[in-house]
């Protein structure tokens, strides 16, 4: 069964442990540049969202590539690069609609979340679980509890208002 990253932002306290996990875990080194997974700040307004490859089912990136270097693993289902295909040419990094496509001028190579070949270090490492594994076809029951959820509140608050 396919999995995907599910972010809760609202959980996100903008530590970047999850950055610095990744670019660890892939290339040894401390530095969120180097990191799969990006956390957006708007600090002004209090936001910290993380933003990762979305392993979209049809694959803008994987279109675009002129040379194939971006495939599905048959395997756990994500999106992933050939890096020694990938040419280095960014049109998968310019097409990404999410941003998740990055690119390496040391190695002149893009990179992207890979899920950690089924075992994503950032959902390990986030204390606030602001990051989880899921099975793909369970975000839109989660999607759909949290919708309920907070149109059952705002009815509420509604019916408070409408009583005073």
């Amino acid at each position: 069964m396919d999995k995907v990253l599910l972010i809760d932002h609202e959980k996100c306290t903008g530590c970047r442990l999850c950055e610095l996990v990744c670019s660890v875990t892939h290339d040894g080194v401390s530095n969120p540049a180097r990191s799969r997974i990006k956390v957006m700040k708007w600090e002004a307004e209090g936001l910290y969202i993380p933003m990762s490859c979305q392993q979209c089912e049809d694959a803008p990136c994987m279109n675009v590539c002129p040379v194939k270097a971006i495939s599905r693993d048959e395997d756990y289902g994500f999106v992933k690069v050939d890096y020694d295909v990938c040419i280095g040419c960014r049109s998968c990094v310019i097409i990404c609609p999410f941003g998740a496509m990055n690119y390496n001028p040391m190695d002149k190579k893009v990179f992207k979340c890979d899920l950690c070949g089924g075992k994503p270090q950032c959902v390990r490492f986030c204390d606030m679980k602001a990051v989880d594994y899921v099975d793909a076809d369970r975000i839109s029951v989660l999607k759909k509890r949290d919708s309920a959820q907070r149109l059952s509140a705002a009815q509420r608050q509604a019916g408070a208002l409408n009583m005073m």
